[in-house]
């Protein structure tokens, strides 16, 4: 019983030790694959250039299309070692069976990890009891985020993108054939992806897209359908109008995007910020409001029962007011970071000016986005409307600069 109790206590004090040392901002863990601590500073972690290169690589291939299991693969037959095997070697030790045997689920840990921004992240996990070893996970809004700690290995944007493309997650077609925009093709009406359709007797040309609601015209939406090549041709035309207008004149580019984008979107903003600021004062007003009729409460100048009544009426519209200021922050921060966005948008320009044709890395660095439209019959012709939204700035009207085509589906 002794025994129990003191180890129950020391857990107990390890772990206030520790939460305390999280709530600073202290790394918790040891540092992962690409770093290694400061000689200088137990506490910092410096980047190891190999092991980063390695890191920059993963992503990269991701952002390039390739999955966990594909990562692993190209890592293997290039004999890149293992995190395990890549320390041994550092410490003059004998290197482990199978050094170049990379995990999908190891690479899965590298791109979902925050760290490589810069950023700690504290509080992942967590154990129910000093006797059980299991770790269990915590969600989001349990975790501590302390950014820009030490010296990124990845940019922000690129570790979002990846993590939309692992939401997106590609699957493999028994044709063995892989679809350039599978998870950014969305349907104009009802909002559903749509589905890349391809078998063995297709030759290429035929492989296509169709809304997830279509089922044979027995399901709730139209089939929305459009061919691979169609769309290919479409968003290729689209990145060269974007890269020609771009260095025609990029001052004239960037004006374009800041009135198409922030003449009536400025307004809202601004709205909104005036809104939060008095949603705020008036949260602080419930507080000393609160105080007020409490001491009322004890003093007897208000029955205990209208207390618990106003005190209910009051605490509602603090929480109702808090997730107003909550989600009218989340937007406000949003725009401010979409007005810095567009270095980031003429960083990728920059990147693959005179591409020749298009491949998964190019499209997941432009596009975010690409609906279709239900196809119309104009002087009997088939014409599609497709919207395409690029990433950092979203749609492009070109209505300033060029008079967009329909494109022919």
């Amino acid at each position: 019983m002794f025994n129990d109790f003191y180890a129950k206590d020391t857990s107990k004090k390890v772990r206030a030790i520790k939460r305390a040392q999280g709530q600073a901002g202290e790394h918790l863990t040891k540092p992962p694959y690409g770093y290694i601590v400061s000689p200088t500073d137990k506490k910092q972690w410096i980047v190891d250039e190999e092991a980063a290169a390695v890191v920059k690589r993963i992503f990269d291939l991701c952002i390039g299309g390739k999955g966990p299991a594909q990562i692993a693969k190209i890592l293997k037959a290039d004999n890149v070692l293992i995190a395990k095997a890549y320390y041994a070697k550092k410490k003059g030790k004998a290197l482990p069976d199978s050094p170049y045997d990379w995990r999908d689920s190891t690479i899965v840990g590298i791109l979902e990890r925050m760290d490589y921004c810069g950023h700690t992240v504290n509080f992942k996990s967590y154990s129910k009891s000093h006797k059980l070893k299991k770790r269990i996970p915590t969600t989001k809004e349990q975790q501590a985020i302390f950014y820009n700690t030490h010296e990124a290995i990845v940019e922000d944007a690129v570790f979002e993108r990846v993590q939309e493309l692992r939401a997106n997650k590609r699957r493999p077609t028994k044709a063995e054939r892989q679809a350039l925009f599978s998870g950014l093709v969305y349907c104009a009406d009802c909002g559903s992806k749509l589905h890349f359709v391809t078998c063995k007797s297709f030759n290429g040309s035929q492989d296509h897209y169709r809304c997830a609601k279509y089922k044979s015209n027995t399901g709730s939406c139209t089939a929305h359908f459009i061919r691979e090549e169609v769309l290919k041709q479409i968003v290729w035309s689209r990145i060269f109008d974007v890269t020609a207008l771009f260095f025609d004149d990029i001052m004239a580019f960037h004006e374009m995007m800041y009135q198409q984008r922030s003449a009536e979107t400025e307004k809202e903003m601004k709205r909104r910020k005036r809104e939060v600021e008095q949603a705020r004062k008036r949260i602080a007003e419930l507080d000393r409001i609160f105080k007020r009729i409490y001491e009322d409460d004890i003093s007897g100048a208000i029955s205990h029962d209208r207390f618990l009544k106003l005190s209910a009426e009051y605490e509602a519209e603090q929480r109702e007011l808090e997730e107003k200021v909550k989600a009218d922050q989340q937007e406000v921060d949003t725009y401010e970071q979409n007005k810095s966005d567009f270095d980031s948008f003429a960083a990728i320009i920059r990147k693959y000016v005179g591409i020749k044709e298009l491949t998964p890395a190019i499209v997941n660095e432009f596009i975010k986005k690409i609906i279709v439209h239900a196809p119309e019959k104009v002087n009997g012709k088939r014409v599609q409307k497709v919207d395409i939204v690029f990433n950092f700035v979203g749609e492009i009207n070109f209505l300033s600069a060029t008079q967009p085509k329909r494109q022919g589906a």
